[in-house]
């Protein structure tokens, strides 16, 4: 019996040996990337199916809790779903181990920083993305996330720093972007009455960017209401020649320094902007003064020659307006009129005045930060589309 027994022994070790071998690379293969449900969470991410590949990581964490990957990807999903609590619980938990090594603890720190900007926590977002710029993790990425919350909260000089920092870490030029940041301050300024700050900053935006339209218009307006009419009009004239895109943005300005200056020759300004540039605003201005100095037949003709060219609904407007002022028509014709302005008012006023050129994003008011891709100074005046060919005949 005994002998039977130390004949066993050899084959109980390897029995033991081969089970736990067997156990340590069920639990490897359950940890590894290449575990047929991570793989499957994968697919379903890329085929935009998050609600399965959330099932397929819920039973990997089921499996071993150990798989920080497949946490940090969970949580990731549970905030794109808004379901930002739970995301921010498996951010802090992981955060809370001991044995996560500072690469890992980097990616939970941003992600559990992305979830608390998600609920509206910048306080607490900033904190975080403060400890990985110090510590040297993620920097770049931290550096944009404060950037983000430094412009929701305006706060314009802690923008400026950030923006410093990140120069050195991007190849995409942040000229414009700091450019605006002084723009916005000297803005703050000028409403407080501090001129002279106001000033120093819209230097240092042109310093930043000199080709800042918004720095030049903004000395422009500074200049107008100091009193300094010829100053402002030089300074928007020489805007309008190399930008003039923003024409209908500068008009306003421009026509009250041309006005205040002692300049009468309003009518050619117009006509020389409108030779290089078609925009609604700038020939519905036209056609005012040419009503004003020419008559409305005078008006009505410029107006027509300029909408045989170009699907203007907001020129097509304007002329109607003239027509149904005319007293000639009968009652019929002056019925119809006013049923094409009224349609036409309608159709205009769904019609975008402003759009992205980065991302396309449309809107009817100015923003100088796309809403949408959060870029600075990329939204322009839409120009009306060109009508080709024998479209409309003479």
């Amino acid at each position: 019996m005994i002998e039977v027994l130390f004949l066993l022994l050899p084959i109980a070790a390897a029995s033991g040996w081969w089970l736990a071998r067997r156990e340590m690379r069920t639990k490897r293969d359950a940890l590894s990337p290449t575990h047929p449900d991570f793989l499957r969470g994968l697919n379903y991410l890329l085929e935009e199916q998050p609600d399965k590949a959330i099932d397929m990581f819920s039973r990997l964490t089921e499996v071993n809790g150990e798989t920080v990957e497949t946490h940090l990807a969970l949580g990731s999903l549970f905030r794109r779903r808004g379901e930002v609590d739970r995301a921010i619980r498996i951010h802090q938990n992981l955060i809370a181990r001991k044995n996560l090594g500072p690469e890992l603890r980097g990616f939970a720190l941003f992600e559990l920083g992305q979830d608390y900007m998600r609920a509206g926590l910048l306080d607490r977002a900033e904190c975080l993305f403060g400890e990985l710029v110090e510590l040297g993790l993620h920097r770049k990425r931290a550096l944009y996330s404060l950037l983000d919350i430094y412009q929701q909260e305006r706060d314009w000089p802690r923008c400026l720093e950030v923006a410093e920092q990140i120069k050195p870490l991007t190849d995409r030029p942040v000229a414009i972007e700091i450019a605006h940041y002084h723009c916005e301050i000297a803005e703050d300024a000028r409403r407080r009455g501090n001129h002279a700050d106001a000033h120093r900053h819209l230097v240092l935006a042109q310093e930043s960017d000199p080709d800042c339209v918004r720095a030049v218009m903004l000395e422009g307006r500074a200049a107008l209401e100091d009193g300094e009419p010829e100053r402002a009009f030089e300074l928007l004239r020489r805007l309008a020649d190399r930008h003039a895109d923003y024409v209908p943005e500068i008009l306003p300005l421009l026509t009250a320094a041309l006005s205040r200056s002692g300049q009468e020759d309003l009518l050619g300004l117009l006509e020389t902007l409108a030779l290089g540039h078609a925009s609604p605003a700038l020939m519905r201005r036209l056609s005012e003064e040419i009503e004003r100095a020419q008559g409305p037949e005078a008006a009505l003709d410029r107006l027509t020659d300029y909408l045989a060219g170009y699907a203007d609904l907001s020129v097509l407007e304007r002329l109607l307006e003239l027509q149904t002022e005319g007293a000639g028509e009968g009652a019929r014709s002056r019925r119809r009129t006013r049923v094409a302005l009224e349609v036409t008012r309608h159709l205009w006023a769904r019609q975008p005045v402003y759009q992205c050129e980065q991302c396309g994003f449309q809107a009817r008011s100015r923003h100088w930060q796309c809403p949408s891709c959060k870029r600075w100074g990329t939204l322009l005046p839409v120009r009306p589309e060109p009508i080709v060919g024998d479209e409309v005949s003479p």
